[in-house]
């Protein structure tokens, strides 16, 4: 796999290490964290501003994009780098995480135990062929299965593209964990099968499931590594806290290869990216850093927590920037009062002006890192920045 990843730098204290994705649309840094553009679209942001910012890749979601606008008329219009506009690398999604959302409920909700009732999911059926399921857009039965997830993927053309499988929640049991893992193996096994009809130029990144359960992971991680997919995905219920996450990652990273590109699904808080990176992990995904912007929770290194919450009353009359030590166009040009006064107007710009900043504050805080790896300065940056 040497043409598609390259490692350049390896940390001497950790597995961390700083590396090269190459793809047809450009050389990915990493580590890296994507941003997330569920809809071919990062709200508020053109992608333009994505790429003065220096976002290295976008994830768009396939389940949301095969229901609006379809992939056939994305294959027309070239492609999902021509439709949207993005010359950059890019990651789609199987599909498989929203089966897990529109049967079980968010990962808050389950964590939390907020199960949802049956009459209220719309999943119809998971089985060997896939998924039944309903559109939320208008209630029209659709199917997701390996294949047609694949299919999918490559008429959007994404230079690197996820396995279907299903996403098992914290609170089933382990004997659910296991047929689930199962099944995801064998949909696994179809999905490089029909990447391989379709000769694709794609890279195909299968996924490693298995809940909490140290030997479901150990099970899950020698089976993706066997089906020699080019990278590899961690997914599924990373457990309950963070420490269990942390365990779990520790637990798959120190089984697999180190020749090939990790991604961590769906992860994404700066504590998050520091230990994953640590572990190993060279990529992420995450909403968090965009949709925290949309309620106003804002990036800064000036308070303990990293964060602070540009609706307060505090900031009414507060001049500063959201962050002294950052950048960004907003904070060059904008304070904190300006903005909580968009936000309390109901101002679109508000939302503009929080995202971008959020955005390029945790890109910025990733490429540091990437930086402290290639310079031996990991453990430094760590203790700089409270981790």
């Amino acid at each position: 796999m040497t043409n598609f990843f390259t490692v350049q730098k390896k940390d001497k204290n950790s597995r961390a290490r700083a590396g090269v994705i190459h793809t047809a649309h450009g050389d990915l840094q990493t580590p890296c964290l994507m941003t997330v553009g569920t809809k071919a679209t990062v709200k508020t942001l053109t992608p333009a501003d994505l790429k003065k910012i220096g976002v290295g890749c976008v994830l768009c979601n396939t389940y949301h994009l095969h229901l609006n606008p379809g992939e056939d008329l994305v294959a027309r219009a070239g492609g999902l780098h021509k439709f949207m506009n993005w010359d950059g690398p890019m990651f789609t999604d199987s599909g498989g995480f929203q089966v897990f959302s529109m049967g079980h409920g968010t990962v808050s909700d389950e964590i939390k135990s907020r199960e949802r009732r049956h009459s209220k999911s719309r999943v119809l059926e998971i089985s060997e062929s896939g998924v039944r399921f309903r559109s939320y857009l208008d209630g029209a039965e659709k199917i997701l299965s390996p294949e047609i997830s694949i299919q999918i993927q490559n008429k959007l053309g994404a230079d690197m593209i996820a396995a279907f499988d299903e996403c098992t929640p914290f609170h089933v049991d382990k004997n659910y964990t296991r047929n689930s893992m199962e099944m995801t193996h064998r949909w696994l096994d179809r999905c490089i099968f029909e990447h391989e009809n379709l000769k694709s130029p794609t890279k195909l990144f299968g996924i490693i499931q298995g809940g909490i359960y140290p030997d479901l992971r150990e099970i899950a991680t020698d089976f993706v590594e066997k089906s020699n997919t080019p990278g590899i995905c961690i997914g599924g219920s990373l457990g309950q806290n963070k420490s269990q996450m942390y365990d779990v990652v520790e637990m798959v990273m120190a089984r697999i290869s180190p020749e090939k590109p990790v991604h961590l699904l769906g992860i994404g808080d700066l504590d998050d990216l520091v230990r994953g990176v640590e572990r190993g992990i060279d990529t992420f995904d995450c909403v968090t850093p965009t949709r925290n912007a949309r309620h106003g929770l804002l990036f800064s290194s000036e308070f303990p927590d990293k964060k602070l919450r540009i609706t307060n009353s505090e900031f009414r009359e507060n001049f500063s920037p959201i962050d002294k030590n950052c950048d960004c166009e907003v904070c060059q040009n904008f304070t904190r009062a300006y903005v909580n006064y968009l936000f309390r107007a109901n101002e679109y710009l508000g939302i503009r002006l929080a995202t971008h900043h959020n955005v390029h504050f945790i890109q910025n805080f990733v490429r540091k890192m990437r930086e402290s790896i290639l310079t031996d300065q990991f453990e430094k940056f760590k203790t700089e920045w409270g981790f």
